[in-house]
C-alpha cells in the first residue's frame, strides 16, 4: 500500500510532484499574458528531477524460466520456520537516508531511503548498545533492525534527469565509504611489506651467526691437529671438538628459536597495535567523512522524502514477511547477539556483481527470481524476496567488509566453508501493489546511489541480530524441530 496520513495512495489519484507544479505554474503565467511557454521540467535548484529506470531494466515475468535463481536450500534439511510479524511502515514513519551497518555515522550517506521495521531507533549513529535501548514494532518485543530500500513510481519525463544524475554521482562521489576498501588493502599491502623486510633481515643475521660459529670450530679443530701431539691425541681432540660444535649448534638452534619466538611475539604485537591503530583512524576517519557528508550529502526533501536523484512517489509493501528458516542445514546453530549482515550490493555497479542478488519476482512466480524488474499479468503482484547468507565463522559479529564474516553457501552442494556452521537464514519477502499500467510503461524503480542509475541489481537488504536468548531459542528451537512458528 502506499504511504498514508499526509500521503495519498499510490491507486487512485496521484499526488503532483513538484516538478509537475513548477511546470504546470509556467504554463498558467504564459497562457494568461498571451504567450507561447514551452515547460521544461527539469526541478529547482538542489531538487531532485526525474531519473526513471532504463526500459532495458524490466522483463516479462512469463519470459523468466522456472526455477531461475530461486533459494533451492530452502527444500533442504530442517524443514521448520520463525515468522516475525514486525508490520510494514505502512506508514512510512520510520526512513531516512542512513546505514548504519555500511556508512555508520554517516548521515545520509545512503543516499536512497530506506524503510526500517523492527527496531524503532535505526539511524546512522546507532550501535547495538543503542538498538538494545530502543522499540520495537515486533509484536514478540524483537529489537533487530530489517531495512531496504524503497520502491518508488515515476512517470515524469526520463530525459530531465539525466543532467541532474550525472551531478548526484559528482556530488556522492568518494562521500559514500566507496573508497575505504582501498584504504584499508593498501594498509595490508604495506604491513605485508614491512612484516616481509623483518623476516628477511632476521634470517640474514642468523645466518651470519651460524656462519661465525663454524669458522670458529674449523679454527679449533684445525689448531688441534697442528699440535703434532700424536695420533691419540688429535683423535680426543677431534672428539671434544666435534662435541663442542655439537653444544654450539644445538645452542645455536636454540638461540634462532628464541629469536623466532621474540620476533613472533613482537611481531604480534605489532600487529596489535596496527590494527587498534587503523581502527582509531578507520574511526577518525568516519567521524570526519561523517561530517563532512552531513555538510555536502543533502538529506530529504518534500513530502515524498526524496533525496539524492531517488524522487516520485514512494509504494510501501502490502506484506513483509520475515521468516527464518534452516537453508538447507539439518540443525541450525543459534545466531549470535549483534550479528549483522547484508543481503546483495547497493554498490554492484563499481564492486561488480559478485554480492549482487536476483531479487524480483511476482506472486504466484515464486519459482524463478530476475535481477530485472518484472512486468507481472493482471491479478499478480511485484515481490522481492531476499534471502541472507547464514553461513557463520564462528567468531565474528562483524568484519571489515561486513561480508567475510557470514557468507553463502557452496551453490552446489550447499556446504558452508570449513570452520563454518549454519545460522537460521533469514528470508524477506515485501509484495507491492504496483498499478499493472506503470509495469508495463518501466515506471517504477528501486531507490539506489546515483551511480546505479536505479539499476535492479543494486537491490539489497540489512539486518542487525537484537533478539533476546528466549526468542532465538524459541526460533532455533522451532526450525530444527520442523514446526511452523509465527510470533
Amino acid at each position: 500500500m502506499a504511504r498514508n496520513q499526509s500521503r495519498s495512495p499510490v491507486t487512485g489519484k496521484h499526488r503532483v510532484a513538484r516538478r509537475t507544479k513548477i511546470a504546470m505554474g509556467a504554463i498558467g503565467l504564459a497562457i494568461a499574458v498571451g504567450g507561447l511557454a514551452v515547460a521544461v521540467t527539469t526541478g529547482r535548484t538542489g531538487e531532485a528531477s526525474a531519473d526513471q529506470a532504463d526500459a532495458s531494466f524490466f522483463i516479462d515475468i512469463n519470459k523468466v524460466p522456472r526455477g531461475n535463481n530461486v533459494n533451492k536450500s530452502a527444500k533442504q534439511g530442517a524443514q521448520g520456520s520463525f515468522t516475525v510479524d514486525c508490520g510494514t511502515n505502512a506508514d512510512g514513519s520510520h526512513a531516512n537516508p542512513d546505514n548504519f551497518i555500511a556508512q555508520p555515522g554517516i548521515k545520509n550517506g545512503a543516499q536512497h531511503l530506506h524503510d526500517y521495521v523492527g527496531n524503532l531507533t535505526t539511524n546512522a549513529d546507532s550501535s547495538i548498545q543503542s538498538l538494545l535501548k530502543g522499540g520495537t514494532t515486533c509484536k514478540n518485543g524483537d529489537k533487530s533492525a530489517y531495512f531496504w530500500p524503497v520502491i518508488r513510481i515515476d512517470k515524469e519525463d526520463k530525459a530531465a534527469g539525466e543532467q541532474k544524475n550525472q551531478q548526484e554521482q559528482q556530488k556522492q562521489k568518494g562521500k559514500t565509504a566507496d573508497v575505504q576498501g582501498q584504504d584499508e588493502a593498501a594498509n595490508a599491502e604495506d604491513q605485508a611489506a614491512a612484516q616481509d623486510a623483518q623476516g628477511q633481515q632476521n634470517k640474514k643475521q642468523q645466518n651470519k651467526k651460524q656462519d661465525q660459529n663454524n669458522q670458529q670450530q674449523d679454527q679449533n679443530g684445525g689448531g688441534a691437529q697442528s699440535g703434532g701431539n700424536g695420533g691419540d691425541q688429535n683423535q680426543q681432540q677431534d672428539g671434544q671438538n666435534q662435541q663442542q660444535k655439537k653444544r654450539n649448534n644445538q645452542q645455536q638452534n636454540q638461540d634462532q628459536n628464541n629469536q623466532q619466538n621474540q620476533d613472533q611475539n613482537q611481531q604480534n604485537k605489532n600487529n596489535q597495535q596496527d590494527q587498534n591503530n587503523q581502527q582509531d583512524k578507520n574511526k577518525n576517519n568516519q567521524n570526519q567523512g561523517g561530517q563532512a557528508a552531513q555538510e555536502e550529502l543533502g538529506g530529504v526533501q518534500g513530502p515524498n522524502n526524496e533525496v539524492g536523484d531517488n524522487d516520485g512517489e514512494i509504494v510501501e509493501p502490502e506484506s513483509a514477511k520475515l521468516e527464518f528458516i534452516s537453508g538447507g542445514a539439518d540443525k541450525v546453530v543459534p545466531m549470535p547477539f549483534g550479528l549483522k549482515i547484508l543481503y546483495g550490493d547497493a554498490k554492484q555497479s563499481t564492486n561488480g556483481p559478485a554480492n549482487a542478488r536476483p531479487s524480483f519476482t511476482c506472486t504466484g512466480f515464486e519459482d524463478r527470481l530476475t535481477e530485472l524488474y518484472p512486468i507481472c499479468p493482471e491479478g499478480s503482484k511485484v515481490e522481492r524476496i531476499h534471502a541472507f547468507p547464514n553461513c557463520w565463522d564462528g567468531k565474528n559479529t562483524d568484519s571489515a567488509n561486513h561480508r567475510t564474516h557470514i557468507v553463502f553457501a557452496d551453490k552446489n552442494s550447499n556446504n558452508c566453508p570449513k570452520g563454518f556452521v549454519k545460522v537460521p537464514q533469514l528470508q524477506v519477502t515485501l509484495v507491492y501493489n504496483v498499478p499493472q499500467d506503470v509495469q508495463k510503461n518501466g515506471q517504477y524503480k528501486v531507490d539506489a546511489f546515483a551511480q546505479e542509475k536505479h539499476n535492479p541489481r543494486s537491490d539489497h537488504d540489512d539486518f542487525a541480530n537484537v533478539m533476546n536468548k528466549a526468542i532465538m531459542n524459541r526460533l532455533v528451537n522451532c526450525i530444527n524441530s520442523g514446526k511452523q512458528c509465527a510470533e
